[in-house]
């Protein structure tokens, strides 16, 4: 019985276990010296930006909506295929949401329909690295052209490059997730990287109640904060992430590269449906690898599927399904046929494993049990 093939698995070796057993062992477990030091790290990547540490990406995203002072009368523009959290939070704001269709293989936001979409009640756009880094150059134009703010949700992209320059660096507000499934955690955890030290006081204060220190000790509380400030216990497992994130990043890559050698030519997989490959992608990390099914080509469903290749010892994720036709949106008016590429996505999409540990005999055998489980049922 060969071992099973998680679709993500996070790196974790002892150095890190000791370190944050040293935390432990410090008894300093909440917000400190550590989350500090995570936050200055991450900020020299960024080319000195501010960053302030969250609980999730999640909650980075909805702190930078309060930031912005997103709510009833506004609208949001985000792509209809990325993960349901952008859609919700909007609603959440009292805002409503924009939909706009992908590209097929960055499955980033189309920008020509962004632009169309852009009415005297945009409040912010909130495009999602996905495929592929979105392009910096194009964002800025964007918020310049239309006077609207940008929130980048890169979730998926911590260790990408734009033009040259980390994914963070540039542009107006952007997120980061340390899920367990990125390529760098915290265990839980999320970033927002903002403009300047006003934005990093709002952050501050919004994550952690609302609450400000006055000059007499005593404190106060201006705009109704929420809690979700960082743990030390948590940066210190993110500083040792992040010192080798390069190479977890060069890692993927390669690995992705052999991805690519195995599924060349193969009759079921058109070049459509991959993901773009890394000469025509310069600066992504590669999170995942996804793939589109042929499922009529190959007679079975995507959950048959999943379930063959789970049998064999191999984990499939899906990423991701389309956000206007969950149920909260179609409430609301939303129905097939309004953004046809994120709804193939949607149907069509599956996440294959890839992770730093990987070997390449490991991406072998999932492109051989691929093949062969596309085909069983095939006539």
């Amino acid at each position: 019985m060969q071992p099973f093939i998680p679709f993500a698995r996070p790196t974790i070796d002892e150095a890190m276990v000791a370190a944050v057993a040293e935390t432990l062992r410090s008894r300093w477990l909440t917000t400190g010296p550590r989350a500090a030091a995570f936050e200055q790290a991450l900020s020299e990547r960024f080319g000195g930006r501010p960053v302030r540490c969250v609980t999730s990406a999640t909650a980075a995203l909805e702190l930078a909506l309060e930031l912005l002072e997103v709510g009833a009368g506004d609208e949001v523009i985000l792509p209809a295929q990325s993960f349901f959290v952008t859609g919700n939070l909007v609603e959440r704001a009292g805002a409503t949401a924009v939909f706009v269709d992908v590209e097929l293989r960055s499955r980033n936001a189309d920008l020509d329909a962004a632009e169309a979409a852009v009415t005297p009640r945009t409040k912010v756009f909130m495009p999602t690295h996905y495929n592929a880094p979105l392009d910096a150059e194009r964002l800025a134009r964007f918020r310049a052209r239309h006077g609207v703010r940008v929130l980048e949700d890169a979730a998926l992209a911590i260790g990408s490059k734009s033009g040259g320059r980390p994914v963070g660096a540039t542009g107006d507000l952007v997120s980061f997730s340390f899920h367990p499934n990125k390529n760098l955690t915290t265990i839980e955890g999320g970033a927002l990287v903002v403009n300047d030290a006003r934005e990093a006081a709002i952050v501050e204060a919004l994550r952690f109640h609302g609450i400000r220190r006055l000059a007499d000790g005593t404190r106060d509380v201006e705009r109704a904060g929420a809690k979700y400030n960082f743990s030390d216990v948590s940066a210190r497992l993110g500083l040792e992430q992040l010192a080798h994130l390069d190479e977890w990043c060069a890692a993927r890559e390669r690995l992705a590269r052999r991805y690519f050698e195995c599924l060349a030519g193969d009759d079921l997989l058109a070049p459509e449906r991959l993901p773009l490959p890394p000469d025509e992608n310069p600066g992504h990390s590669w999170n995942m690898f996804t793939v589109l099914l042929p499922l009529e080509a190959m007679r079975r469903t995507r959950k048959d599927f999943i379930d063959a290749m789970a049998a064999e010892g191999i984990g499939i994720g899906i990423s991701y399904e389309a956000i206007h036709l969950t149920s909260l949106y179609r409430a609301k008016g939303f129905a097939e046929g309004r953004f046809p590429v994120s709804e193939r996505i949607a149907r069509e999409t599956v996440t294959l494993p890839l992770f730093p540990e990987m070997r390449d005999a490991d991406v072998e055998r999932v492109c051989e049990t691929l093949r062969r489980v596309m085909r069983r049922r095939t006539a």
